[in-house]
């Protein structure tokens, strides 16, 4: 397949790609600087001046969680989108949030542009099209944020509480999640903060591999054209997590096996069932038989480590991908010196066997 994108990684030799991630990819500091600025803005607005003059009782601010790539650290240097989950009083249950958060983000809105106004900082809102918008997106600059930050910020119902270190969740929060759910990660900003401890507790040097699959993924999916569902990043985001988990676990690997062994899954995604149980499991019988009936369904099956209403991905076009990535592995960033091919990580004909 011909590309005219991502000609610079594809003719990176392997052992360069450490320094090609470095130059290209990871963020430099003072994009963080500004994105942790504006991201404490944000913060504040919604803790102490958003909701004050709502009518009464007016919705209390819980936590506000920083979730996307900015939160997980594994944002690229031509920018990233700040997530930021806030939980709020005003749900009590998972349908309150399906049902009102239209008028929390409507507020929200309404604030930001009093603000804006009083000249506190300058903001330009995305107008959402849809009936019952789950995401207010926006751009925010203010006198100590010298570049615009862009913010999707999402409302959300509070299901797991205060989250402490070694923290799970009972069966029964995802018990309920599944008897509320009317299609699979309805809920997800829900678990923001568990899918956000996933990937940040990992080693650098898998964040870095995540950036390249990234990379390389956002170069491609610009080749296709318009109407095709190509699958999240956050799949390709799991899928190298899980990447390392079954062929590596060492801190410090070699980047052209991981990024090869990605690339090798995901050519084999009709074979796919990844899961992980380090929130959930099948030890209640209920939740089990939940969790059974996700895996009975077609491959490729990649489920949320947080949320496991959602199958990552699921009915997107990871054909096309595996086409492209089939002629990725082929280029001088999969290739030895000598000519031969990287082979991916030792195992996985077994695992998908």
């Amino acid at each position: 397949m011909e590309v005219n994108q991502g000609l610079d990684l594809y003719q990176t030799p392997i052992k360069k790609l450490d320094k090609f991630i470095m130059d290209n990819l990871q963020p430099d500091e003072n994009f963080l600087k500004q994105a942790r600025r504006a991201i404490d803005t944000i913060g504040d607005f919604l803790r102490h001046n958003c909701f004050r003059d709502s009518t009464p009782p007016p919705p209390r601010v819980l936590k506000v969680v920083k979730g996307g790539s900015l939160g997980k650290g594994t944002a690229l240097k031509a920018g990233s989108d700040a997530d930021i989950v806030v939980f709020l009083t005003t749900f009590k249950k998972y349908k309150d949030q399906e049902e009102n958060r239209k008028l929390i983000i409507e507020e929200i809105r309404k604030r930001l542009v009093e603000c804006q106004e009083k000249k506190q900082f300058e903001v330009h809102i995305t107008q959402s099209e849809q009936e019952n918008p789950r995401v207010l997106s926006f751009k925010l600059r203010s006198k100590t944020i010298e570049d615009y930050v862009e913010f999707d910020l999402l409302p959300a119902f509070d299901a797991l509480g205060q989250i402490t270190a070694g923290y799970r969740p009972s069966p029964q929060v995802y018990i309920d999640l599944f008897n509320n759910c009317s299609h699979g990660g309805a809920f997800s900003t829900c678990f923001t903060e568990l899918q956000r401890n996933f990937i940040i507790e990992r080693p650098p040097k898998l964040k870095s591999l995540i950036r390249l699959v990234k990379h390389w993924y956002k170069q491609y999916k610009g080749q296709l054209q318009n109407g095709e569902s190509l699958p999240p990043k956050y799949a390709l985001e799991l899928l190298t997590v899980y990447a390392w988990e079954q062929g590596s676990q060492e801190p410090d690997f070699v980047m052209a096996k991981g990024f090869c062994t990605v690339l090798w899954l995901i050519q084999k995604h009709e074979n796919l069932c990844v899961y992980w149980t380090k929130n959930y499991d099948f030890e209640n019988e209920t939740l089990r038989s939940h969790l059974e009936g996700q895996l009975r369904k077609p491959r490729p099956i990649i489920l949320d480590p947080a949320d496991p209403t959602m199958i990552v991905g699921l009915g997107s076009r990871w054909d096309l991908v595996a086409e492209e990535a089939a002629w990725c592995s082929a280029q001088e960033c999969c290739k030895h010196p000598d000519g031969f091919l990287v082979q991916p990580w030792v195992g996985f004909r077994q695992v998908l066997a």
